[in-house]
């Protein structure tokens, strides 16, 4: 028998319906989003969005709006299930797109997916995008929006008992600092849980970074692109909410993609609060890459992770109101 025969295999496990996607994509080729004009960055994903995201649900309300922010007004998109609604928590969605790339359509199918499976409003926010707004535009314009949220004002027509913040990789991101930033000064209401799927969450780039830095979908060269354009200050935690006080934190639901460059920096801000002694419900989807919640067309599985995330939702839900 070979020595090597021995070794144990540490090919990393890809779901045959990813590995169809990631063999389309290499044939397809093509320069990366930071080998091309900006423009046409955020083009191509809003038109690979049409390609792979599952199509959008039909709902009783969806409605543009827009709220004051630091910079003038932001707009907003609110979806509902149902057209008339008792008091009670509202979502808060914040898209991915490494604070570069995304906006309101982008994510417009995730959102009324959300909506419809949860039976709750939720709230998407298109905060300003770098490199025109740098750090922290993003988070201070997510941060305005929910503050404006959480006081139910009249344009929004729902009375809002409790927010719950969500978003997908530098939404993720901003899950996390809305509550750390509203947790030092009250809102209107409070945040009684946040989700963040995929988040960046510190400056590391080793370990997962490097292990998935190339090859699945999401590059290491693509998030040093997204830093550099977004220009987050190294210890902040508005800009790292690793660095931020876990204790304060409310009940969460935490999402990661086990082929992701993100990974690991998902696991540690899940370990960190933990240890801090936040209910935490931590998933790992294994054999899955980065963004698979807008690729649910192409990657049939990503629908059932998708809806395992609302499943723990509920769940926690259930627990806070008990």
């Amino acid at each position: 028998m070979r020595e090597d025969s021995l070794m144990p295999d540490t090919t990393p496990y890809v779901r045959p319906d990813v590995k169809a996607v990631l063999d389309a994509l290499v044939a397809i080729g093509g320069p990366e989003m930071s080998d091309i004009p900006l423009a046409d960055a955020r083009a191509a994903y809003l038109a690979m969005g049409a390609m792979l995201e599952a199509d959008a649900l039909p709902l009783a309300v969806i409605k543009d709006l827009a709220c004051p922010g630091p910079d003038g007004d932001i707009p907003l998109r609110l979806y509902d299930a149902r057209e008339t609604r008792a008091a009670g928590p509202v979502i808060m969605f914040y898209h991915g797109g490494g604070f570069v790339i995304g906006d309101l359509d982008t994510h417009h199918a995730l959102c009324t997916e959300i909506a419809t499976a949860m039976d709750l409003p939720v709230v998407a926010v298109h905060y300003r995008l770098a490199p025109e707004a740098p750090y922290p535009a993003a988070a201070d314009d997510c941060e305005a929006a929910t503050r404006w949220v959480a006081e139910s004002p009249a344009d929004l027509g729902l009375t809002v008992t409790g927010l719950i913040t969500i978003g997908d990789s530098a939404g993720g991101h901003l899950a996390i600092v809305v509550p750390q930033a509203l947790a030092t000064k009250a809102a209107a209401v409070p945040v009684i849980m946040q989700v963040p799927i995929y988040p960046a969450t510190d400056e590391s780039s080793d370990g997962s970074m490097q292990e998935f830095a190339e090859g699945f979908v999401l590059t290491k060269k693509t998030m040093d692109w997204f830093m550099d354009c977004y220009a987050p200050v190294a210890g902040e935690a508005r800009a790292y909410p690793i660095h931020g006080d876990h204790t304060a934190a409310p009940p969460t639901v935490l999402a990661t993609a086990g082929l992701d460059p993100l990974r690991d920096q998902g696991r540690r801000y899940a370990a960190a609060l933990i240890q801090a002694g936040v209910e935490c419900h931590y998933m790992e989807m294994k054999g899955i890459v980065h963004g698979f919640v807008n690729l649910r067309k192409a990657v049939p599985s990503a629908q059932a992770d998708t809806h395992t995330i609302f499943k723990a939702m509920k769940l926690m839900l259930e627990r806070i109101s008990a």
